[in-house]
């Protein structure tokens, strides 16, 4: 919100030496946000105000171009060149009669006659504009005529800025008429202080947080309403809790707005467009309540405020035509829907250039409702963003008579005796808490009355007495205005915040005494290290999936995988579900790497998953008035869906990176398998791999990984269709392994190294094609005893020297005794036995 400072100044009670930098720092110490700090721009040089004395259009252009005779002042301004001015002009001028510049404009909303602000030659306007004496379009521009943007007064930039008659004689100094010593301040106030949109709140935090008087704008005296000034009716009372109209007649449809409201308008951001629809912003600004003004000649019957209905459409002011949904509260006369409450309102009531009579309405509407109709139809307008902030519903009639009041001043108009006062609201409930409980939550002393006196400056009413047990009590009712006081702890964050925050000291709690971290966190800490260490980049990828990426995994629609929960306000509206796997996740950010010109990538996370959920568990409504019991919280943690910690990996492109030392590796699925290990090793267990099928992973180049013959997860090449449908490059690969199905180590041994040199043999062994090589290692090392240190396959063969259907594996086989000098006796001894054992499990022979 843009607020200027006069108009804030205007309302307090503040010296002379009170800068807007004060006042700045003073919203900041009361919590609302100062984006930033804009005084008007300085203008140097000539700048005067002008009447348009004459036009010429000049068609011979494409677009349209006048040159103006403007009337600037009785004298030359010091620095023109009249050596620039058209010959059959005469430069013996009478310093008693007007000075007449010709000047060059584009723009066509000013017409002869018209007050406008004149650049003369020499003046420099906001960004270093310099104005200069020119030929342009075959005539001498002896200046610029501005708009309010060019100013440094607003963003309005859509025709020239016009005076109203009578505020200025040509000549006169414009930056006294224009007033452009002041300052513009952007704030952003929080969601829940919608009374911080307008000068009346804004000035009330101001004097508190400055102690100086505050004058409340909406102090007016309203009279009695002497009958009704139109006729409605409040169907929606849950929608609409306050209806007020005051008709205004005789209105002068071409009366100007006044300079001092345009003014203050434009500082704020706000265009204007004629004086009923400036003065319903301007009391919206400085009240906080929006206002509507209606074309009386255009409304037919009664007002009736309700639900919209199945089918009913709605031209709104910005001409787009608007299906209404049955949640949307609408104003509604005769002919149907006229108006979507709170929101926009309806073409066909607009106030028009020739608009004499108006009905002018101010309404208390209930924010959710607006909130959501707001964001169905994408309309975003000042009125709703103040309506869904919750405004005050006392202040509807003062607003109406502001703005009745205004429209007789400036525009003659009369108002018609009567005012329509629909409906009504009730003083919110008096809070009652400990007077020194804002000391306690703030660990603060605080002097004796700042509670009462903070509370009466916000505007409660407030009392103090005592309870049973002889503790000081105060008891305050918030004012209509301050709909976020729900309960006591609203009333101590005022009391802190009008105090400062930075009157809290910052004392750092004291650790308490522990065992560090749990066995589990330091598992995960360590895995996450080991990974690291490997090569791998970890990243957090998004936690949600869309359900067309099941369909990416080719997963069958039985998957339990596609079973996750749906998020009700996801962040993106096709991520709408907690992912049951790190994969979908990790692809994405390797889809994403890959589009930035990566191509040898290795990357992992380790997070949560949320998996489906059992059986429904009907979850208990608990209060605050004490704690949840045990069975409550029980129910509690078995409502809660499973959420495993995963790790994941994924690789694509060179493993290894070809270089000076060599050709580069490309990874490959045994990549993805030795991940897994390199997890294994780091949680302290023994990993066990066998073939396996599954989604997404390609059915002949997939292991399923084992921990004490309990699947945990798998590893390998990712399907080449998932691949295809992904866009990623062949060949990616992949590994997930549940990490809380891991075990942990009961003990964690100091590993034992011994002196002795070992044995090293060679075996190579012919079996089916079909034997996976993780069984003929297990076999190996059962049959080899305890000698067995280690046993890794070196090389894989297939072709007609082992026969059709079979393969041969060879296996390097480390011996070692712990206690003596191994001899090759018994370290042929053993190996023997390794391959007794692997004939008898596997079918194996040796090759020969």
């Amino acid at each position: 919100m843009r607020v200027p400072v006069s108009w804030l100044k205007e309302r307090l009670e503040l010296s002379d030496d009170v800068t807007a930098q004060d006042l700045a720092d003073a919203f900041v110490r009361i919590g609302i946000e100062v984006d930033g700090v804009h005084p008007l721009e300085e203008i140097t040089g000539p700048l005067v105000i002008g009447r348009v004395a004459e036009i010429e259009e000049l068609t011979e252009f494409k677009k349209p171009i006048r040159y103006c005779q403007v009337e600037v002042g009785e004298a030359f301004t010091a620095g023109e060149d009249t050596a620039e001015r058209d010959e059959d002009e005469d430069d013996d001028l009478d310093p008693t009669r007007p000075r007449t510049n010709g000047i060059i404009c584009g723009a066509t909303n000013f017409a002869e006659g018209d007050l406008v602000v004149v650049a003369l030659p020499g003046a420099v306007l906001p960004g270093g504009f310099e104005i200069t004496a020119r030929k342009t379009y075959g005539h001498v521009s002896e200046g610029m005529i501005c708009s309010a943007r060019e100013l440094g007064l607003g963003d309005d930039h859509t025709g020239i800025l016009v005076l109203p008659p009578g505020t200025a004689d040509p000549g006169d100094d414009a930056r006294g008429v224009l007033d452009l010593d002041d300052t513009v301040l952007e704030l952003a106030p929080t969601p829940d202080r919608g009374y911080a949109l307008s000068i009346r709140g804004l000035a009330r935090e101001l004097g508190c947080a400055l102690d100086v008087p505050f004058g409340d704008p909406a102090a007016i005296d309203v009279p009695e309403a002497e009958g009704d000034a139109w006729p409605v009716r409040i169907e929606d009372t849950e929608g609409c809790r306050r209806f007020v109209v005051r008709r205004v007649t005789g209105l002068d449809a071409g009366a100007p707005t006044p300079w001092w409201m345009r003014r203050r308008l434009l500082l704020s951001g706000i265009r204007s467009l004629s004086l009923a629809v400036d003065v319903t912003n301007y009391v919206m600004l400085e009240l906080g309540q929006p206002l509507h003004a209606f074309d009386t000649g255009s409304v037919q019957g009664e007002l009736v405020v309700r639900r919209a209905k199945e089918g009913e459409k709605l031209t709104t002011l910005d001409d787009a035509e608007r299906e209404l949904d049955p949640d949307d509260v609408v104003i509604a006369d005769d002919t149907g829907v006229i108006s979507l409450a709170g929101t926009m309102g309806g073409a066909g009531t607009e106030i028009h250039a020739d608009s004499t009579d108006v009905l002018l309405e101010a309404a208390h509407w209930d924010p959710p409702s607006i909130s959501r109709t707001a964001r169905r139809h994408r309309l975003f307008s000042e009125a709703a963003k103040r309506f869904e902030r919750y405004a005050d519903p006392q202040v509807c009639a003062a607003a109406v008579e502001l703005a009745a009041r205004l429209l007789r001043q400036y525009g003659d108009g009369s108002i018609l005796p009567g005012r329509t006062d629909e409906g009504g609201t009730e003083p919110h409930p008096a809070l009652t808490m400990p007077i020194s409980l804002p000391d306690q939550v703030a660990g603060v002393r605080y002097e004796r009355g700042v509670t009462v006196r903070r509370l009466t400056q916000i505007g409660c009413k407030v009392a103090v007495g005592t309870g049973d047990d002889g503790t000081a009590l105060v008891t305050a009712v918030p004012p209509s205005w301050r709909g976020d006081l729900n309960q006591p702890a609203d009333l101590v964050e005022e009391v802190l915040r009008l105090e400062g925050y930075d009157s809290i000291p910052s004392v750092l709690p004291t650790a308490p005494a522990g065992r560090g971290l749990t066995e589990t966190q330091r598992r995960r800490r360590t895995v996450s290290r080991a990974l690291a260490e490997a090569g791998y980049v970890e990243v957090i990828p998004f936690p949600f999936v869309a359900k067309a990426t099941w369909d990416a995994f080719a997963l069958p629609e039985d998957d339990p995988r596609r079973g996750g929960l749906t998020v009700l306000n996801p962040l993106e509206s096709d991520k709408n579900e907690l992912a049951t796997t790190l994969l979908p996740g990790l692809l994405e950010t390797l889809q994403r790497n890959l589009s930035r010109g990566f191509r040898d990538l290795a990357l992992y996370h380790v997070g949560q998953v949320v998996l489906p959920p059992g059986e429904p568990v009907a979850v208990p409504d608990l209060g605050v008035a004490g704690r949840p019991s045990d069975d409550e919280l029980a129910t509690l943690e078995r409502s809660v869906p499973p959420q495993p910690l995963h790790v994941a990996v994924v690789l694509t492109g060179q493993r290894q990176r070809a270089g000076w030392w060599g050709q580069g590796e490309a990874a490959g699925w045994a990549d993805a398998v030795q991940a897994a290990r390199t997890v294994a090793a780091a949680a302290g267990v023994e990993l066990r791999t066998e073939a396996d099928d599954l989604l997404p992973w390609h059915p002949g180049r997939c292991a399923r990984l084992l921990v004490d013959d309990v699947p945990v997860g798998h590893a390998g090449e990712l399907h080449p269709k998932v691949v295809e449908s992904l866009g990623l490059p062949r060949r990616t690969v992949a590994m997930e392994l549940d990490l809380d199905a891991v075990p942990l180590p009961r003990s964690r041994p100091a590993p034992a190294v011994s002196p002795y040199p070992p044995v090293l043999l060679d075996v190579a062994l012919v079996v089916d094609a079909g034997v996976p090589s993780a069984d003929l290692a297990d076999a190996l090392r059962e049959g080899a005893g305890e000698l067995l240190e280690d046993v890794t396959v070196f090389d894989a063969y297939t072709g007609e020297q082992v026969g059709e259907g079979k393969r041969s594996l060879a296996y390097k086989l480390r011996f070692r005794a712990p206690d003596r000098t191994l001899t090759v006796e018994e370290a042929t001894q053993a190996r023997d036995s390794a391959v007794a054992a692997a004939a008898q499990r596997c079918g194996a022979a040796l090759r020969g």
